[in-house]
């Protein structure tokens, strides 16, 4: 299947999309999430995103019940808001799309909770350094591999390992779009990145395995050993001279 290239203003509505993203991001990170049910910070999100003239992209996405994923501890991705309390010392996964005008950006953060252990302070670190690593890579000329081996010889040259079932992917139009990036050197397709393509970039690192499973409710995703796990995500459109990352562009 062709990867989708956008033009100027795809590209626009895209980084919209992803400063509405940035925004939510920013207030998340100023709340005390400690005593909150996953639920009520998931309304909040939605309001958000609609106050902001967005919709949220994840919302019935294939069947999926609520407006963004939260994942805790060792749900590496896909958690859905419920009654669950967030308690101190979690690890919350917060991953949310965006559509703006036809367009969608889809990032991803890890707030810790209170206070967490070193190890999992750690694991923090080295995710966020994995998805620079990534997008360092992420330019006109290389390869998707090159994005794949950068992160994970970031996470493990660290002793962690990369979720391998899951991969980033192009985005835009649709919430998932090829091509496929994985977080691993593995066999398959290796497309040229080329000016135009709009890419989502996430490591999803565990501090145990790299296995994972798949919870009774069909959707959360769970490390195999039980051992936590951190994801961090960026939509990155790529220019002929560099690239815009869309889910930043509030840091600019």
């Amino acid at each position: 299947m062709a990867i989708p290239i956008k033009n100027d203003e795809a590209i626009r509505k895209i980084t919209v999309a992803g400063n509405i993203i940035y925004e939510i991001f920013k207030m998340i990170s100023e709340m005390n999430l400690e005593g909150k049910c996953t639920i009520d910070l998931n309304n909040q999100i939605d309001t958000w995103i609609r106050e902001r003239g967005g919709y949220p992209a994840f919302l019935n996405y294939r069947g999926f019940p609520r407006s963004c994923c939260i994942s805790i501890n060792d749900e590496v991705v896909h958690g859905i808001p419920s009654d669950r309390v967030i308690r101190n010392g979690d690890l919350v996964k917060i991953d949310l799309g965006v559509k703006y005008q036809g367009y969608i950006a889809d990032a991803a953060r890890t707030y810790p909770v209170g206070e967490i252990s070193a190890e999992a302070r750690n694991l923090m670190v080295i995710t966020k350094q994995a998805l620079k690593a990534g997008i360092a890579q992420a330019r006109a000329g290389n390869h998707i591999s090159d994005i794949s081996r950068a992160i994970q010889e970031t996470a493990e040259s660290a002793g962690y390992s990369v979720v391998r079932e899951l991969t980033g992917h192009g985005v835009g139009e649709n919430l998932h779009e090829e091509p496929i990036i994985p977080n691993y050197l593995g066999p398959g397709s290796d497309p040229l990145i080329k000016p135009g393509m709009v890419l989502a970039i996430e490591p999803m690192v565990n501090m145990g395995g790299y296995e994972v499973c798949t919870a009774e409710n069909g959707w959360t995703i769970t490390t195999m050993d039980n051992s936590l796990s951190c994801h961090f995500e960026d939509t990155i459109a790529i220019l002929k001279n560099g690239i815009l990352n869309t889910t930043r562009v509030g840091e600019n």
